[in-house]
Parts: C-alpha cells; structure tokens; sequence
C-alpha cells in the first residue's frame, strides 16, 4: 500500500528529507557551525558566506523532485518494515554537531 496520508506526506518526508541533506551538505553545516563558535555574537554579521552557502545547499536537495522520491521510498520501506514486524527502527543522530 503506497497511499500516503496527510501527515506522512508534510511531517515525515519532509523530516527525512531534512535529515538526508544535512548529512549531505555535513561540510557546509560544520564550515557555518565553525564561524558561529569562533565569532560569538557577531555571527550575524561575519559568517553571512557561510550561512548562505549552507542555505544554497540545503534548498537545492529540498526543491529536488527526485530527492523528495528518494525519500518517500525510504519512508515507505520503513513504514512496511514497521508493518511487517511491529518493531519502530531507531533514528540515528546525526554525526555533526547540528
């Protein structure tokens, strides 16, 4: 069964989808996390380049059509592996220090 309702389709996808492009855009999260530790107060101003970079990044994976389908057919093996067994699959914390 391939139907999805409403909150599957603007919660959990979605959440995956977040998820997946901070892992895949890890090098801009840490360059942009790395600015804010080190200016403190005036990241606002000094890590502009770095926060837009990130922003680029995570907005081109979250406008991706084919992105969004990759991660509907993640949800969707997890939702029938759920199904199927009754068992909730842990979520991994992410490896950065987001």
């Amino acid at each position: 069964d391939s139907k999805l309702r409403h909150v599957e389709k603007d919660v959990l996808i979605p959440q995956i989808m977040r998820d997946r492009a901070k892992e895949l855009c890890s090098d801009k999260v840490q360059a942009f996390t790395k600015c804010c530790q080190e200016t403190g107060f005036l990241m606002v101003v000094k890590c502009r380049q770095e926060n837009t970079a990130l922003k680029d990044c995570l907005v081109g994976y979250y406008s991706d059509p084919l992105f969004y389908e990759e991660c509907k057919t993640e949800y969707l093996k997890q939702r029938e592996e759920y199904r199927a067994t009754g068992i909730k699959k842990k979520k991994q914390k992410p490896t950065s220090n987001v």
